[in-house]
């Protein structure tokens, strides 16, 4: 494998790459995404505004700042994100995500920057963001040390990384794989691998190492009554999500 993928596990894009198609059905295999998406931008805005003291009243309150989306998929946040006045990049190292993404853009009028790419050459390029968006992908890299350390290359002094995952535990287990692959069937089996799963400890100790200073760790839990997900200070034990500033 080359240097500029060393992050990249082939089997890992090849399963996105069945699913590139179906990226903007809201009951297809992506739905979990779609439910989750609000929660997602919730946190992000927020921690993008106090970070950089935006107004999220303001009609673009990111204008001037660069985004990045590693493993962008078919656009689910960059779009948000540019809407927002940002300056959004969103690149993915599956192919045929990026023609699905690039055609939902245009039909929806906004002006993203999508490329087939890997962070690792976005970082030989000499590419630099404000903010760096890491969302459900370190659990499917062949090197999670190699792969925060190459975001954390990726930002400018000061930038932001958010990234979420899935804990390591018996209950992210029974949910995120028995419960979400062969019960609810919202996504294909074999989807996730439980042993790549990262308890919050662990990414604070990646990021560590990879040179960030992580502010913030919150919890997505989602309540099967309500069938909606909100954020938590304390319960991440199945989904969460972690702010570092690059020093």
């Amino acid at each position: 494998m080359q240097t500029a993928e060393r992050s990249v596990d082939p089997a890992e894009v090849a399963k996105f790459e069945a699913m590139s198609a179906e990226w903007w059905d809201l009951d297809g295999k992506f739905k979990p995404l779609h439910m989750l998406n609000p929660c997602r931008l919730d946190y992000i805005t927020r921690q993008i505004a106090a970070e950089f003291d935006r107004d999220l009243s303001d009609d673009k309150p990111f204008a001037g700042l660069r985004l990045l989306d590693i493993g962008c998929g078919g656009g689910l946040l960059c779009e948000p994100m540019a809407r927002l006045g940002a300056d959004v990049i969103g690149v993915d190292a599956a192919g045929g995500n990026i023609p699905v993404a690039k055609l939902h853009a245009e039909q929806s009028g906004l002006n993203i920057d999508y490329r087939h790419m890997t962070a690792e050459t976005l970082v030989e390029q000499g590419e630099e963001f404000d903010i760096v968006l890491n969302m459900e992908v370190i659990e499917h890299v062949a090197d999670p040390q190699g792969f925060m350390t190459t975001s954390q290359q990726l930002l400018k002094t000061g930038g932001l990384l958010i990234c979420s995952t899935i804990n390591r535990n018996a209950k992210s287990f029974a949910m995120a794989i028995v419960g979400a692959e062969f019960i609810m069937r919202w996504l294909p089996k074999g989807t996730h691998e439980w042993n790549k799963f990262i308890t919050p400890d662990e990414l604070f100790d990646l990021l560590r190492n990879a040179g960030m200073d992580p502010v913030d760790r919150k919890g997505f839990v989602f309540n099967p009554l309500g069938w909606s997900w909100s954020i938590s200070d304390r319960d991440l034990s199945v989904n969460y999500v972690t702010t570092s500033i690059k020093p």
